[in-house]
């Protein structure tokens, strides 16, 4: 569920519904999808979500692949962390986990848009230590460090709640990579809080030895108390503090996550804390993140890192990613960027691949509109145009229809292909890389479909061993780069604005492919379909009958190009999925430049030899339809003011990140 698809098709429907359906729906669809084979592999194709080396981060003694964490009360249950943890995180909080469960009452769960909060009634609600020893007993499907926050029950006294810490200190050591401990919202005393805080400390290095030990401080705990337990606690001696993400009245069930208020709480908690720690100490912030310009805020207060959980409901799942851009580009822009490589190196071999395509469109647009037929062409059917002509008069305007549309696809794949290239590999963009070549296996691969029929086409076959080594050298030498260019920081309107517009793109790649796919089976089965039939005025049968090699020549043409379309909107999918970042200007004429000669030889050639029915058409329209969205919808955002807003932006959080290089 990327963000393309969440703010415009699932978000409006899932806040229609009940707050606690909406999320239990949205975490048992996901965690199911988890659990099927290959089922992580969509998660991860669909977000393409790398962590580049440069944003590994020490928390706390450990190494994470980034500074960005999932905040255990979104998935209270474990119902979806396998899932969740494919979103972009470097750890995982699980919990609170109290020794006996702590169910969900019948309360709602309030959701406030405007506010960007939740109110959960039942805040602490977990399914008990047993449950959760089971579970992590079985395995978690995943790699990513998780951290378990180890709760007394709500309305324990000190005493019971040092009982408490060492059932769960014991059970759950051997399957966590550190602990949070959590309780200081009870009302207890100041002297009280002390106490149990070094006995339970004390604990842990006994049972867990090894294992970090993090405090966690509630978000609305009073600075002064804060200062005063750093006087009563030696704060330094713990590995770490984390400032928790929700608001609420001590001793009471009921919390309140995300709204106004909350990231100014958190930021004042980061830094009162970054002043009494010290420079060294871990703190880990875990409210008030719900755009990325949030999280380098607390970074630069001075944060270790920082906790997703309402953020994700509002921002959409795309918000760890876009943190983990925002933040890589903070770490980049001071370093000196590495000569891209050179165009004989290997990105330009590709540029030159997608000219060849080019040359190859042109050539193909131009014989289909005189000719038709090339030579060989005739001396397979063992007649001549003229002859074909003669027979139907449809039939050579049908195959002149087939190869045209070829030639505009071709035309499409070379602009994209050498956009890709110039803009893409010559920078080691890893995305890019898996969009062009997954697209380059497909489109070569599909040359092998005239085994459907058996006719081969020497120029077929000529173009593809000439473009073949441009493809193989293209791959020498090849080494991914994190991009540096500066990411959206913001959920404002051009934002949103543009995920509907990255949707159109997205579905439009996607029913390309399997318009790829239909083609293709039909040119090495049936051929024809009805329409095509009723427009040529014979039936496969007379037509076969006529001349047993036309069919043959027919199913090529049509196999060919459901293969060089399945191709085509590979690239398409690929770009429209990982390439939507703002101020790509190039990508948004990428998508115009190499979408006109697609769609124009569909469209054109259908209207010059009369082949209008409106059903035959249908796809085409609602093509044309989803590719002008897309335009329309991106632009601000790509090419727009939005572009040159995006600098003003990141200038303006120069002040802030001086106060500390991540």
């Amino acid at each position: 569920m990327p963000d393309w698809s969440y703010h415009s098709l699932f978000r409006p429907l899932l806040f229609r519904l009940p707050a606690r359906t909406a999320r239990n729906w949205t975490l048992q669809a996901i965690g199911g999808l988890s659990r099927v084979p290959g089922g992580t592999f969509v998660i991860k194709t669909m977000g393409h979500i790398e962590l580049p080396e440069p944003l590994s981060t020490e928390l706390a003694g450990l190494t994470v692949p980034c500074p960005v964490g999932l905040g255990g009360g979104l998935d209270p249950h474990g119902i979806a962390q396998k899932a969740l943890a494919q979103f972009g995180f470097g750890f995982i909080e699980i919990g609170p986990v109290t020794v006996q469960p702590v169910h969900e009452t019948a309360a709602a769960i309030g959701r406030y848009g405007e506010q960007e909060a939740i109110a959960y009634p039942d805040g602490y609600a977990n399914d008990g230590l047993d449950a959760l020893a089971r579970r992590l007993g079985k395995g978690t499907g995943r790699r990513l460090p998780h951290f378990i926050r180890l709760r007394p029950m709500p309305g324990s006294t000190p005493r019971e709640a040092l009982s408490q810490q060492q059932e769960l200190l014991a059970r759950l050591a051997p399957y966590a990579a550190g602990f949070y401990i959590d309780g200081l919202d009870e009302g207890w005393s100041l002297a009280d809080a002390a106490a149990y805080l070094a006995e339970v400390r004390g604990m842990a290095l006994a049972a867990a030895a090894g294992k970090p030990l993090l405090l966690y401080l509630p978000l609305h705990l009073p600075q002064e108390m804060v200062r005063q337990l750093a006087e009563a606690v030696p704060l330094r001696s713990w590995d770490g503090v984390v400032v928790g993400d929700a608001m609420c009245e001590a001793g009471q069930p009921s919390i309140r996550v995300g709204g106004a208020g909350s990231l100014e709480a958190a930021l004042s908690q980061v830094r009162l804390l970054r002043e009494v720690l010290g420079a060294r100490s871990t703190i880990v912030a875990a409210g008030g993140v719900h755009a990325p310009q949030d999280a380098l805020a607390l970074l630069a207060a001075g944060a270790s890192a920082v906790q997703l959980h309402s953020g994700l409901v509002f921002a959409g799942p795309g918000l760890p990613k876009r943190v983990n851009e925002a933040v890589l580009y903070e770490r980049l822009r001071e370093t000196q960027a590495p000569e891209p490589p050179s165009f004989w190196a290997s990105w330009g071999w590709m540029a030159l691949l997608g000219i060849g395509m080019l040359i190859g469109g042109v050539l193909a647009w131009l014989i289909a509109a005189t000719t038709v037929l090339l030579p060989y062409d005739e001396e397979f059917l063992g007649v001549s145009r003229s002859v074909i002509r003669g027979f139907s008069p449809h039939l050579l305007h049908f195959m002149t229809h087939d190869r045209i549309t070829l030639a505009g696809t071709m035309l499409s794949i070379g602009i994209f292909y050498y956009q890709l290239a110039h803009h893409g590999l010559q920078y080691g963009l890893h995305w890019a890389r898996t969009a062009v070549y997954t697209s380059c296996a497909v489109g070569f691969s599909s040359f092998f479909l005239y085994l459907g029929y058996g006719y081969f086409d020497p120029l077929h076959a000529a173009v593809a061993v000439m473009l073949l080594p441009m493809l193989l050298l293209s791959l020498r030498g090849w080494k991914d780069r994190p991009s540096r260019k500066p990411p959206s920081l913001t959920n404002d309107r051009i934002w949103r604005r543009a995920q509907w517009g990255q949707c159109c793109w997205v579905v439009l790649g996607f029913a390309l492919a399997i318009g790829g796919l239909v083609i293709s089976g039909i040119g090495i089965t049936s051929v024809f379909v009805p329409t095509d039939l009723d427009y040529i005025g014979l039936s496969a049968e007379q037509i076969g009958a006529w001349n047993d090699r036309l069919i043959p020549l027919i199913a090529h043409d049509r196999a060919g190009f459901g293969g060089a379309l399945l191709s085509l909107a590979v690239a398409i999918t690929g770009s429209a999925l990982w390439g939507v970042n703002q101020g790509e200007k190039w990508l948004w004429w990428t998508f115009l430049l190499g979408g006109l000669p697609g769609f124009a030889a569909g469209l054109l050639v259908h209207i010059h030899i009369g082949y209008t029915d409106f059903w035959h058409l249908l796809p085409l329209y609602i093509a044309v339809l989803l590719y002008a969205g897309g335009l329309y919808g991106t632009y601000p955002y790509l090419v727009g003011r939005a572009g040159h807003l995006l600098h003003e932006v990141h200038k303006g959080q120069d002040s802030q990140l001086a106060v500390k290089k991540f």
